[in-house]
Parts: structure tokens; sequence; C-alpha cells
């Protein structure tokens, strides 16, 4: 799948601004020793020697996975995250990519922005697996395939967040927005630490349970380089203002092409969205359903 813009999506206003902001996240990107501490898998996660602290790899085998998590806290931004996955059979596995805000993994309140990447038997694709959590709320799941091998080479996932919507990216092309609707829970005021992780969770990641992981050729690895954010960091006691450099994404929409990306890609390589699953609903779709959906 192709499409005439690489920033397809992205409203005109902002177009050069948003190639400027691309140039700097490939000529730069991040520093994983700088920006991350790994924080679970006793040893399986490493940042690579002789990346300069742009590639870090994640691994599994039958006793643990890995992860890590961003030092800073952010409140509003963009989260850029290149990301080269499992090959093979990667049935059971799940790697992520995600923002979460402090406190427990599903808490009353919590909030989170997910990209899951559930993995699948030889030769099968992988399910991208998208969902927000806003206020303990998070039924929201959309899942795509990709028009394209994730294993084979490293690809972009990036989240934009700010007060309007959270716009999902892949390759700089949106899949999925997710408005701030009024009465609707959303993301507004808790800050949110980027995470990362490859994880055992064959009870439900492949055909619903149905395909274990398999060990043999354990561990599996999966990579990550030149995470970039270009967000507001969070520090108690000091609201995040906008300065100019983040206007970029701090009132980002979607135009018209953005629009006509999204409805491509779904019409395409959607595999399942909440809004169109009643039986799952008794009383009813989310309120946000009708709303969400009209591009």
């Amino acid at each position: 799948m192709s499409f005439t813009s690489s920033a397809a999506g992205v409203s005109s206003m902002l177009l050069g601004a948003l190639f400027l902001a691309c140039l700097i996240g490939a000529s730069e990107g991040g520093n994983f020793y700088r920006d991350v501490d790994i924080t679970w898998g006793d040893g399986r996660g490493k940042i690579l020697r002789g990346g300069g602290g742009k590639l870090l790899s994640l691994s599994i085998d039958k006793y643990s996975g890995s992860g890590f998590e961003s030092k800073n806290e952010y409140l509003f931004g963009r989260f850029d995250m290149q990301i080269k996955l499992v090959p093979g059979n990667s049935a059971g596995l799940v790697t992520t990519f995600y923002l979460k805000s402090r406190g427990p993994l599903r808490g009353p309140k919590h909030d989170e922005i997910d990209f899951e990447f559930l993995g699948n038997s030889t030769g099968q694709p992988y399910t991208l697996h998208t969902n927000v959590y806003a206020q303990g709320i998070g039924v929201a799941e959309q899942q795509f395939r990709l028009w394209f091998d994730p294993t084979k080479a490293f690809h972009t996932y990036s989240v934009i967040w700010n007060i309007k919507n959270i716009i999902f990216l892949v390759d700089n092309t949106p899949i999925r927005v997710f408005r701030n609707l009024k009465g609707i829970p959303y993301p507004t005021s808790q800050p949110m630490k980027v995470y990362a992780s490859l994880w055992n969770s064959d009870d439900w990641a492949t055909q619903g349970g149905k395909v274990k992981a398999d060990w043999t050729n354990a561990p599996y690895t999966a990579y990550y380089s030149n995470f970039n954010t270009n967000a507001c960091i969070w520090k108690p006691g000091k609201p995040c203002t906008l300065t100019s450099k983040d206007k970029k994404w701090g009132m980002q929409t979607l135009d018209n092409l953005g629009r006509r990306s999204i409805r491509r890609v779904q019409q395409k390589y959607m595999i399942y969205n909440y809004c169109k699953d009643p039986m799952r609903f008794k009383l009813g779709l989310p309120r946000e359903c009708l709303r969400n959906s009209k591009f």
C-alpha cells in the first residue's frame, strides 16, 4: 500500500513543520542511555554497544520477557519509535510500545495509549492491536493487519497526543484517531511515561489463546531504535506549557487527506473495530462510536 504523501493526514498548515520534525527525528533521534531505564528481564533487555545509544533489544525465553520505560513523564506530545519485530514463529508473544500513567497497570483511574503487536505462527501476519484507556475505561480496541512484513526491517510507530485528539501513525501514515469529545473519557491531566516490552501472553494473544508459545528456538528478540519525543516533559508543580516548537503537534488534527488515509487503511487492513461489535456491548455501543467514526 502506498500513499502520495508520507505525511498524509496532517493539516496542510503543519506539513512543513512535520517534515522538519521527521528530519530531526531521523538524524538525531533519542538516546536510550539517556532517555530510558531497562526495568525488568534480568539482562534480557540490552542497549547495544556500537549503536550510539540508538539501538536496544528486548528478548524473551520461557522464564521471562523484558521491558523498559522512559525516565521522563510527559503530558501531551509526539512519540516515535522504530521497531523490528520477532521473525518466524512469534505465536503467543506480544511486543509493545505504549504510554501509561503511573499507578496500577489497570487501576480504576489510569490512562493508557497502546500499540501492541500480537505474534502468530510462522508465515502468518502479526496483528497490530491499538487501544486507549481513559480514567480506567479501556474498551476502545481496533486491530489491523500491516501492509508490510514488520520483521524484515525497522518501521516507525507514532502517537500524537494533544488536547484535541490521539492519532496513531505507522510510517507517518495515520491509521486511527480517537477524539476528545464532550462527555467521553479522554486522557487530559495525568502525565504518562513511555513503555515497551516483549512478554508471553499465550493465554490470549494468538487466536484467542489456542496457539501457545513455542520455546524451541528461544530466546526471541525484538529491536527498538531511534526513540524520539517532541513532548512536554512533566515536572511536579510545574505546568506543561506549549512552546512555539511544540505547536506542530500541540493542536494537530486530521485534514481531508488524513481522513481519506484512515478510511483507506481501515477499509483494507482493519480486522476488528469495537464500534462494529454490538454483541460485545449488550446495552449499546460506547457513546463515542458514532461520533468518532465520522471522518
